[in-house]
């Protein structure tokens, strides 16, 4: 078994929309070890976090985050050790577009 160490997803999503940020590829499980998430407005937002298991639905019980308040011109450190299989989704809902997202981990093939 071979491990990479990378970055997993980057993104500025559309605001109100969930996107995906990274989704685990086919024969590969994942080791999330920190996502950030940075307001670059000047004034506070609120953004959803999901994992949902793979070809899951989107419900309730798969936000790890909801409606979480970010101040403007601050980041949050989100330091996990998630534990993802393949076709496993991390989603993002930004209030507005002045999020990004950025998913750091190792993938194991």
């Amino acid at each position: 078994m071979a491990t990479t160490y990378k970055v997993l997803g980057q993104l500025n999503p559309t605001a109100g929309d969930l996107t995906p940020v990274y989704i685990v590829p086919a024969g590969t499980q994942t080791v999330v070890s920190s996502i950030t998430i940075c307001n670059q407005g000047a004034t506070a937002t609120t953004f959803k976090l999901a994992v949902q298991p793979g070809n899951a639905t989107i419900a309730v019980k798969h936000y790890m985050n909801f409606n979480t308040s970010l101040n403007g011109s601050d980041t949050m450190i989100l330091q996990l050790g998630l534990t993802l299989n393949q076709t496993d989704v991390i989603s993002i809902i930004p209030n507005n577009a002045n999020i990004s997202i950025h998913v750091y981990g190792s993938e194991l093939t």
